[in-house]
């Protein structure tokens, strides 16, 4: 071990005499040369805070929102919702949260039932008359590839007005 570290001593010594001239060459060249000058940071203008003034204003990136006059004709106008009726079943839901995923033909007379699905995944039979929606929905028809209903809305100033609404079938509900 002791033989080992004498050796490796030895040759680190031996390696130590190397021709550095050409290094020393390129130093003394380095610092023969004139000196530069670097040129002076440029001034930069102070900061001045931007205050954007149509912050209150449309964005031009958002369609304008169109405002209709509401005239209150008396024809449009309903009487008001039996607030006292028994809801049914469906009148729990919104509307979006309902789907059409079928129809059955039941009846003699061969009008159709519609199959309504909820989002619990609940499918429940209705036909003409019945009522589903939160704002007072009643059937008026049902086809093979839509039901149509009738749904009495606040109007804005006191009276009701009636809205129709349609649920299509929905074809991959069915599927479910």
């Amino acid at each position: 071990m002791k033989i080992l570290l004498l050796l490796s001593v030895v040759f680190l010594v031996a390696c130590s005499e190397s021709n550095v001239g050409d290094l020393e060459e390129f130093i003394a060249q380095t610092t023969a040369k004139p000196k530069g000058r670097i040129a002076p940071l440029p001034e930069f203008k102070p900061y001045s805070a931007f205050i954007y003034s149509a912050s209150a204003m449309r964005s031009p990136f958002e369609s304008p929102v169109v405002f209709e006059e509401m005239t209150s004709r008396v024809d449009d106008t309903v009487n008001a919702p039996d607030m006292n009726r028994v809801k049914q079943a469906l009148e729990n839901y919104n509307l979006s949260e309902l789907s059409l995923v079928g129809t059955l033909s039941k009846d003699a007379d061969g009008s159709l039932k519609g199959l309504v699905k909820t989002q619990s995944g609940n499918v429940h039979m209705v036909e003409s008359g019945q009522f589903m929606g939160k704002n007072h929905g009643r059937i008026i028809n049902i086809s093979d590839s839509k039901l149509e209903l009738i749904e009495v809305v606040p109007n804005g100033s006191g009276g009701w007005i009636t809205r129709p609404q349609t649920l299509g079938l929905n074809q991959s509900a069915g599927g479910d």
